[in-house]
């Protein structure tokens, strides 16, 4: 999907110094302390590590089922997907079972999967749980898993800085087993509509196609987390890759494992960031914390008698930033449990106390509703996922979620991520009166619609196709 290579990027730059050699050929230290000696250790210093971690890598090749690459069309992003029928991508193995982590764009779709290990052996491989969310992916070796498998060993990502020297282990256009090397660019990237839950370590590790699931190592030769993703304007290496954090790889292998699926706690808020504006009117001079848009029914946010203009301000005690930071709280929370949220409303703060419930399975309904509509569409409710996926506050009317290229609805100018608002000036509350109106209007020749997109309404009229 998302790897880009280019070449090796030396960091030497910032570890080289000028050295004098006198006439007996004796190194001196330059003014920096830094000698030909000091270079040669750290090399195999670094050689050794990585020579520790390469067989921990295994090159991924996965036969797709036919029709996967549809996929590609659900949501828009600069960051290549691939529409073959056989991918190409890397894993992890974390585990003496013979347990594999990659991403979940890896192995979605397919109906074979085999691994080869750096010793050039190769394995068939089961799928044992996948997590779109967070687009990762656990894959297990099938029958006798060799004794001598080596297992990664993670680090503890929260404790990254940037600056820090950064190596990437992978399958890079099929070019087994390779190894780049760049520093920690920075971390906590997130906003891109790469996955439900981001909070990305971004790097200058020259990662490229095929790198995805592949390894991102720090100098002691420990997982820091799993490539997944460049940007690129042009589809190449430009310098700006991703990797999922091994703290949150962790968390959600260890569920797959044990239960095949992640269970994620679940408020129920539609939620936004605080601006000036907003706590001006608000009279919060707080400068942290989320206001509270709208409350779900049957939610356990409405439950607990929040309401439309809760300043959430912290859950259990840790300070909530940005709409971000409290999605990803709240989802680790377990189901069942009880969270302490405080809130400033009408002047004040108060602790409510919210029993946290499971976040409904949106990925498992939209896989069910996988036909498109007769004008060529496949349309979801505004859920609180599909809000945040989406980038938009509206409470009512369908969100595009996959358009046909073969239907009329694209003809039309639909695009992925509209808000249908009315039908034929009828109001569009959710998916079930969407498709009592389509039915309602099937024998029309066009369909008028009204379609919300970046904040701004306008008519589309949908001409539909000749039997």
């Amino acid at each position: 999907m998302k790897m880009k290579f280019h070449g090796i990027t030396v960091c030497v730059i910032i570890l080289c110094a000028i050295v004098t050699v006198d006439a007996k050929n004796t190194i001196k230290k330059t003014q920096q302390g830094t000698s030909i000696a000091d270079l040669n250790t750290f090399n195999e210093q670094l050689v050794t590590i990585t020579n520790k971690a390469i067989p921990t890598v295994v090159s991924i090749s996965a036969e797709k089922k036919m029709g996967s690459p549809r996929d590609a069309r659900k949501m828009p992003m600069p960051f290549p997907m691939p529409k073959e029928a056989k991918a190409v991508g890397s894993g992890v193995i974390v585990d003496k079972r013979g347990y594999i982590v990659t991403n979940n764009h890896v192995v979605k779709n397919t109906k074979s999967i085999t691994v080869t290990l750096f010793d050039k052996r190769t394995f068939p491989c089961e799928l044992i749980g996948s997590d779109p969310a967070t687009d990762i992916a656990v894959i297990k070796i099938q029958g006798d898993v060799p004794k001598d498998i080596p297992v990664a060993e993670m680090a503890d990502s929260d404790t990254l800085k940037v600056g820090e020297i950064a190596i990437a282990i992978g399958n890079p256009f099929g070019f087994g087993h390779t190894v780049t090397m760049g520093i920690i660019s920075a971390t906590g990237r997130e906003g891109f509509g790469l996955a439900d839950y981001e909070y990305f370590i971004q790097t200058d590790a020259a990662i490229n196609p095929g790198n995805s699931g592949g390894a991102l190592i720090n100098v002691t030769g420990k997982l820091v987390g799993i490539n997944t993703a460049i940007f690129s304007r042009n589809g190449g290496y430009m310098g700006i890759g991703f990797a999922i954090p091994s703290n949150m790889v962790k968390q959600v292998v260890d569920e797959l494992i044990q239960k095949g699926k992640v269970t994620r706690g679940w408020l129920g808020v539609y939620i936004q960031n605080i601006t000036p504006e907003i706590a001006k009117n608000f009279k919060y001079d707080g400068k942290q914390g989320v206001v509270v848009a709208d409350v779900m029914n049957n939610s356990p946010a409405k439950n607990a008698n929040l309401e439309i203009g809760d300043i959430i301000v912290s859950v259990n005690g840790t300070t909530v930033s940005d709409i971000n930071q409290l999605r990803r709280n709240v989802a680790a929370l377990k189901p069942g449990s009880t969270a302490k949220v405080k809130i400033f409303r009408a002047g004040k703060e108060m602790d409510v106390d919210v029993i946290i419930a499971e976040l409904p399975q949106q990925q498992a309904m939209e896989e069910k509703a996988v036909e498109l509509d007769i004008i060529g569409l496949r349309v979801g409710d505004i859920t609180e996922e599909n809000a945040y996926k989406f980038r938009i506050t509206d409470t009512t009317g369908v969100i595009v979620m996959e358009v046909s290229e073969d239907g009329p609805a694209y003809q039309a100018g639909m695009m992925v991520g509209d808000i249908i608002k009315e039908i034929e000036n009828t109001p569009v509350e959710n998916v079930s009166r969407y498709n009592e109106l389509l039915a309602h209007y099937q024998k029309k020749e066009t369909l008028l619609l009204l379609v919300k997109r970046g904040g701004i309404h306008k008519f589309v009229v949908i001409k539909k196709s000749e039997k």
